[in-house]
């Protein structure tokens, strides 16, 4: 179990003697044992980009929102400009509303990468700390790599709304970010740099980090608010974005019309991990998985609110764990299919069965 870093956290809602909804929350694993938070980030860059909007509404007298377009002007060598995105089937634009959408129905690595752009990595992190999750440590972009300094600056977004327009820059960051809370940030034996095989571990020093604690609270901040887990949460976010980003959450990729998904290549458990199990317990057209799931340099992460329909009742379940039976990383041969896509359905069984059950 230590050498696959396995971490779960349950939590159950409850009713409290002062009339407000508690957290009942059992752990298993070490939680200052890192793990790679992988796609399970781009949660915090959605809530981010629409308090950052809202943020700037107030204060210029803007209508910035979902429907805003979007587009990322070059900056570093070899950048093309981007506003247009060909899986919106509403015209094709770039826009804020799709970029979620493309998130959390099929983790898209670029529309995370244009909201990093958007809000900054300063205010990426400081958003989320603001709300109470301190744990983060977000220090680059998904799928990009390149120097560290290059993470730290963005591109120019320019917002685009009816007749309205505004070009977004930030200055270079100079935020401090130490990934301290954690141990064992040094994995594997080897690893594959430029195709040659480098004996030694990989560092994850300066590699984006959360606590899964945080990662839950987070998750339950957007999809139960009404949960009160000693975090500030995201009083700004409206009404009708909040139900947005449930929608999102909640979509599977063949229910989504736009963008639309063929269901051969984006099965039901594409990311959701976690789905498999909880199907064995719920009749699926009974279950609801609101997640955010997260699967990189062997760790693999579902984040997710699992949820009843017939009854109502639901819970938090959020679960780690890492394969590497070969311990080389970046060979791209982690076992996820066979080992760690199996072991959170099965655990998920097994806590929906306990939870859930009779």
């Amino acid at each position: 179990i230590w050498e696959h870093r396995v971490q779960v956290l349950v939590a159950e809602a409850g009713p409290r003697p002062d009339g407000t909804i508690g957290l009942r929350r059992s752990r298993f694993g070490d939680a200052g044992q890192y793990f790679y938070p992988a796609s399970t980030v781009k949660l915090c860059a959605a809530v981010a980009a629409l308090v950052e909007l809202n943020a700037r509404n107030r204060r210029d007298g803007t209508a910035w929102g979902l429907d805003t377009a979007l587009r990322i002007e070059p900056r570093f060598a070899g950048d093309i400009a981007v506003d247009s995105d060909p899986t919106n089937l509403a015209g094709g634009a770039l826009t804020v509303g799709h970029c979620l959408r493309r998130i959390f129905l099929v983790s898209d690595n670029a529309s995370f990468n244009h909201l990093y752009e958007l809000v900054g990595p300063r205010r990426l992190n400081e958003v989320i700390w603001e709300a109470g999750f301190t744990s983060l440590r977000l220090h680059h972009r998904l799928a990009d790599p390149r120097p560290a300094a290059e993470h730290r600056q963005t591109r120019p977004v320019v917002l685009r709304a009816g007749a309205q327009t505004a070009r977004v820059t930030h200055p270079d960051s100079t935020l401090p970010l130490v990934n301290d809370l954690w141990t064992e940030l040094e994995v594997g034996t080897a690893r594959l740099e430029d195709g040659r095989r480098v004996e030694g571990p990989l560092s994850f020093a300066m590699k984006n980090a959360i606590r899964l604690e945080d990662l839950q609270d987070l998750l339950l901040a957007v999809v139960r608010p009404e949960i009160a887990t000693g975090k500030r949460g995201f009083p700004e976010l409206g009404l009708a974005q909040r139900q947005f980003l449930l929608q999102a959450m909640g979509e599977l990729p063949r229910e989504s019309r736009n963008p639309g998904y063929d269901p051969a290549q984006f099965p039901d458990d594409h990311v959701k991990y976690a789905l498999p199990g909880v199907a064995r317990v719920i009749p699926p057209a009974h279950l609801r998985l609101y997640s955010k799931v997260g699967c990189a340099y062997g760790h693999t992460i579902e984040n997710a609110w699992i949820e009843d329909t017939r009854t109502g009742r639901g819970f938090g379940f959020a679960a780690v764990v890492y394969t590497n039976p070969d311990g080389v990383m970046n060979d791209d041969d982690y076992a996820y299919a066979t080992l760690a896509y199996p072991f959170i359905a099965d655990v998920a069984e097994v806590v929906t069965r306990a939870v859930l059950g009779p």
